[in-house]
């Protein structure tokens, strides 16, 4: 497949999630040869080849679960019987993921929110940055890259993207709009959930969700008080213990 760059090129305007996997050492007799390539979408559509047959029939499998983990395979195969194959090569190959960074969903536009903005600026993460108060955008400075948003809390289980690609950290301007978030986050499939406050509010949320909202777990799943212990409390070194927590929840799956 020569058009390989263009292709992926193509799938990235339109955001689309794919598998590049190319194939990086052949060994003996095989169906392919080294850099082979091929592209596959998350429902299993092709673009180029690796040989075909039970080895590419595998690697279609394996390319959809890279892109559902979001996370980077090194695969080896010897072609025998299993593969219906009697040349007995062996081929070792990479699959990529593209095109599905980490979605950002950050509530609260103050100083610390401000602050992870500019932290997370140039990770893998897609920052979005919610904050419900009038013309709040107007009195504040964020990177071209960060998409802010003030619609309210109503609208906010249809603006976003949830799923095991969704990070969510709550440090809004008030108490009761945290809570709601993070019910909302907690009845929705994410991939994080970072809530900033005391133990006190943290046992507060949990005993409400508990007794009011039914979540049996409460507030367990929640990373609370959010943030590696990395000591200081200025609104810089709260944001970068909270981006740290973050880059090391990315990188540990």
């Amino acid at each position: 497949m020569n058009n390989w760059i263009e292709l992926l090129q193509d799938f990235k305007k339109k955001n689309q999630p794919v598998a590049l996997v190319t194939v990086t050492k052949v060994l003996g007799s095989a169906p392919c040869k080294v850099a082979s390539k091929m592209i596959v979408t998350h429902q299993g559509e092709l673009f180029g080849t690796i040989g075909g047959g039970k080895l590419e029939f595998l690697v279609i499998d394996e390319a959809i679960k890279a892109i559902s983990e979001n996370k980077i395979k090194e695969l080896d195969y010897t072609l025998g019987p299993d593969f219906e194959q009697c040349c007995g090569g062996k081929v070792s190959l990479i699959i990529e993921p593209m095109n599905k960074s980490p979605e950002l969903f950050l509530f609260g536009a103050g100083h610390i929110g401000i602050e992870l903005c500019a932290i997370l600026k140039d990770t893998p993460f897609n920052i979005n940055l919610l904050d419900s108060r009038s013309n709040w955008d107007e009195s504040i400075t964020i990177d071209k890259n960060v998409t802010f948003s003030n619609i309210d809390f109503d609208l906010y289980k249809s603006y976003v993207n949830w799923g095991e690609n969704c990070y969510i950290v709550i440090m809004t301007h008030d108490h009761k709009l945290d809570f709601e978030i993070t019910a909302l986050a907690l009845s929705e499939k994410t991939k994080y959930i970072g809530l900033i406050g005391s133990k006190t509010k943290k046992n507060k949320f949990h005993h409400k969700l508990i007794n009011e909202l039914g979540f049996k777990d409460g507030i367990s799943p929640v990373h609370c008080p959010i943030g590696l212990p990395i000591g200081g409390n200025t609104p810089k070194e709260i944001a970068i213990s909270v981006a740290a927590e973050l880059l090391k929840e990315f990188y540990a799956t």
